[in-house]
C-alpha cells in the first residue's frame, strides 16, 4: 500500500495500477462504516483508491472544521488492514492549487435539508468530488447512504457532467444501539452518547408506522418529532418525509420516500436516516 501526496504521484501510481479502479473519498478519522466501503471497493475491483481529506470548503462554520477528529496513523492502518492499495492524503494546494476558481453547484436535489441547513455545503462536496473524480478517473466510488443527499448531488453531478465514475451507494453501519457510525461521534460525551440512539429509534418508529399503514406524511414527522422531543438532550433541526428521488417534502407516501432527520448534540450535529420503500437501508 502506497501513501500519496501529489497530484503527479497519485497520476504515476494509478499508471502502473491495474484496472477497473474502485474510489473511497473520505475525510478521514476512519471507522467501520469506512471499512464496509473499502472492503465493497476491494471486492469489486482490481485497484482500491483511499482519499483522505478535511474538505475546507464544504464547512460553513470555521470552529466545525477546526474540531473535525483527524489521525492519518488511524486511518492508514484501518486502510491496510481492509487490504487499499493506494491512499491520497494531500495537502489542501494539491487539491485547490494556487488560482483555483471553480465551483461546482448542484441544483435542486442540493437545495432542501442539508443544503437548507448548511448552505454552501453541498457545493464544496460537489467542487471536491468533481476535481477527486477527474484525477482518479475511477470506474466506481462507494458512498454511504447515511449521507443520502449527498450520494443523490454527487451521483447527479456525475450524470449531469457526463463523468465515467459509477456512484455506488452502500449501507448504513450502525453501533450495537442503533447509532449510525459518524467520525464525529466522538466529540459527544457521555451523556449525549447514551442519549443519542434515541435518532434511530425515531426514525424505525417512523418507518413501523409507515409498514402498518401510515400514509400521512405529517403523521410520520410527528411520529419521530415526538419521539426525539423525549430525550432532553436532542435538539432537533428539522424532521423531513421526502419523495426519495427529488427531497422535495411530501404530503402522502405514495412512492419510496426517506424519512431523515438533524439533531444537535450541544455542539455536535448527527443527521441520519430511514427509506420507506420495503428495503432496509
Amino acid at each position: 500500500m502506497e501513501v500519496l501526496r501529489t497530484r503527479d504521484e497519485l497520476r504515476q501510481a494509478l499508471d502502473r495500477s491495474p484496472r477497473p479502479v474502485g474510489l473511497v473519498p473520505t475525510m478521514g478519522w476512519l471507522h467501520a462504516g469506512h471499512r464496509s466501503l473499502i472492503a465493497r471497493a476491494r471486492s469489486e475491483t482490481a485497484t482500491v483508491v483511499v482519499t483522505i481529506f478535511v474538505n475546507p470548503r464544504q464547512f460553513d462554520d470555521p470552529s466545525d472544521l477546526d474540531r473535525y477528529p483527524r489521525s492519518e496513523a488511524h486511518d492508514v492502518a484501518i486502510c491496510a488492514a481492509e487490504g487499499a492499495d493506494l491512499i491520497w492524503a494531500p495537502p489542501v494546494t494539491e487539491v485547490y492549487p494556487p488560482g483555483f476558481d471553480t465551483t461546482v453547484a448542484v441544483g435542486a436535489i442540493a437545495s432542501p435539508l442539508e443544503g437548507a441547513a448548511r448552505p454552501g455545503h453541498f457545493d464544496g462536496v460537489a467542487t471536491v468530488v468533481a476535481v477527486l473524480f477527474g484525477l482518479i478517473r475511477a470506474e466506481r466510488a462507494y458512498f454511504g447512504c447515511k449521507d443520502f443527499q449527498q450520494l443523490r448531488v454527487i451521483d447527479r453531478m456525475a450524470r449531469d457532467l457526463a463523468i465515467g465514475t459509477e456512484v455506488v451507494g452502500c449501507p448504513t453501519v450502525r453501533e450495537p444501539d442503533g447509532l449510525a457510525m459518524s467520525s464525529r461521534n466522538v466529540h459527544l460525551s457521555a451523556g449525549e452518547r447514551a442519549a443519542a440512539p434515541v435518532l434511530h429509534r425515531a426514525l424505525v418508529a417512523g418507518r413501523d408506522a409507515w409498514a402498518a399503514g401510515e400514509r400521512d406524511a405529517d403523521r410520520l414527522r410527528r411520529i419521530v418529532a415526538e419521539m426525539l422531543a423525549a430525550e432532553p438532550l436532542a435538539e432537533p433541526e428539522y424532521v423531513s418525509c421526502a419523495d426519495a428521488r427529488t427531497l422535495v417534502e411530501l404530503e402522502v407516501v405514495d412512492r419510496p420516500a426517506l424519512l431523515s432527520l438533524a439533531v444537535r448534540f450541544g455542539p455536535t450535529r448527527l443527521i441520519d436516516n430511514e427509506l420507506l420503500d420495503g428495503s432496509e437501508g
